[in-house]
């Protein structure tokens, strides 16, 4: 080799050394430093969640110390204000829960669902640009003023809707249908905002492949890409349905205080979470039985919230076994 190409290759060695970045143990500090916040982010989340469950269990087991298991689980009567003869069946406020739950599904679900589609599908940019924060402003309004909403224009206005259909005013002041349309308009912006971000993330192909076969922009929005987005749906979906059964403040001003099983939306319900407000609020001793009992439906609405997440990753993961 000459002495050319040999000052060359060392050349083009030195340039090799120097072109490597010096700042390589200040990057893997960085790196390491933000390893070790998320990793004690989220030992912090699991000891939080921990002592929650470790409270929720502890304030439960002295409860079911003084009321029987049998009693809490298999009665259907909620009484545990009135009178010497306090009754402890938690299915009144489930079912309370359950309606009003139910009621804000069968609103907030499908409109929200067809809102995504109209947004992603078929509004122009401008309209979408507007509507889009208009959807997201309503998910940060407190939900108190959504109680004073239903309270103030949905019951009345459900109170001249029922007069004018049937002749008699089926829903009162309080009731579970205002509360559940109160909070339907609570969980929509959650329906629509993670729907619409689903469907737009449906590859163009897909749609471009069902034109080019003669498919109508309605087909290919119901048969293409509704159902590739399907996870991204589902999970909308379950994420709101879990928002509406958490929900204190309309329930608690909205659906009235009568905890009894029924199915009716213009009877007064009371749910899991407006009995704990009611305690927190009232004059309950703090040792008595009545305390402690909001501590044991807490541990009720922590399991039911805790079955639907759980049912909800078999469901995401089985839609996303077929459509991957």
């Amino acid at each position: 080799m000459s002495t050319l190409d040999t000052n060359t290759s060392t050349s083009l060695a030195g340039l090799a050394g120097r072109g490597k970045p010096r700042n390589r143990p200040l990057r893997t500090i960085r790196e390491t430093a933000i390893r070790s916040l998320l990793i004690g982010c989220a030992g912090f989340s699991l000891l939080i969640t921990i002592m929650i469950i470790g409270v929720l269990a502890f304030e439960t087991s002295r409860f079911f110390a003084e009321v029987s298991i049998t009693e809490f689980f298999f009665s259907t009567e909620w009484s545990p204000m009135l009178g010497e003869q306090k009754s402890f069946g938690i299915w009144p406020l489930v079912a309370g829960t359950l309606l009003v739950t139910l009621i804000a599904s069968i609103f907030a679900l499908p409109i929200g669902l067809v809102t995504a589609i109209f947004l992603s599908e078929y509004a122009p940019p401008r309209v979408r640009a507007i509507l889009k924060p208009v959807l997201e402003i309503l998910a940060g309004i407190p939900t108190v003023v959504y109680g004073f909403f239903a309270v103030i224009v949905i019951a009345p206005s459900l109170q001249g809707v029922s007069k004018f259909l049937t002749g008699d005013e089926l829903f009162g002041s309080y009731s579970a249908g205002a509360a559940g349309l109160a909070v339907a308009i609570m969980i929509l912006p959650i329906v629509t905002s993670l729907s619409e971000d689903a469907l737009r993330s449906v590859p163009r192909g897909l749609r471009d492949g069902a034109y080019a076969l003669g498919s109508t922009r309605f087909d290919t929005s119901i048969r293409v890409v509704v159902p590739g987005a399907l996870g991204g749906i589902m999970a909308s979906y379950l994420l709101a349905i879990t928002r509406a059964i958490g929900e204190t403040m309309i329930v608690a001003l909205a659906a009235g205080g009568l905890a009894q099983l029924t199915i009716l939306p213009w009877d007064q319900a009371q749910t899991i979470t407006a009995y704990m407000v009611m305690i927190f609020t009232g004059d309950a001793p703090a040792n008595g039985v009545e305390y402690k009992s909001s501590f044991a439906v807490a541990a009720v609405l922590f399991i039911i919230t805790l079955s639907m997440t759980l049912a909800g990753y078999r469901i995401l993961a089985r839609f996303r076994e077929e459509y991957e």
